[in-house]
């Protein structure tokens, strides 16, 4: 019977936490950033000269940006082992993100706007795979 009442009263205290530790939420905050970067690279590689606005492509990397913000405000939270897997895969694609940046914004011109959207595209979906692509979750 004692068992029972132990059983039961830490059933109510792990559903009144909401069953998460803080080190999971931040996980789970991590996948679902991950997610989200994955899905706007792919919208991205998706673009074609007839598709792409300067509007949809600042808004896919806006929402990038956003995640990678999530990613970092979460890896304090995360366990030692996973916060330096997620750092560096963050560090190394945040990296890339600003280098196809500032590459985009030097003297494009309407002519080859459409041939350096595809590289730097191409070389941002590498990136991902190559780094935050790689995180477990």
């Amino acid at each position: 019977m004692r068992a029972l009442v132990v059983l039961l009263v830490s059933l109510l205290v792990l559903a009144a936490c909401g069953g998460q530790s803080k080190s999971e939420k931040a996980q789970k905050t991590v996948c679902d950033a991950r997610a989200d970067i994955g899905k706007q690279v792919n919208a991205l590689k998706a673009l074609t000269p007839a598709t792409a606005t300067v509007n949809g492509v600042r808004a896919n990397i806006n929402a990038i940006q956003d995640d990678l913000r999530k990613i970092v405000d979460a890896q304090s939270t995360l366990s030692d082992d996973r916060r330096a897997q997620v750092k560096a895969a963050t560090d190394q694609f945040t990296a890339k993100v600003t280098q196809l940046v500032q590459q985009a914004t030097k003297s494009l011109t309407l002519r080859g706007a459409a041939t350096q959207l595809r590289a730097a595209v191409s070389d941002l979906a590498t990136a991902y795979s190559q780094s935050i692509g790689k995180i477990d979750c």
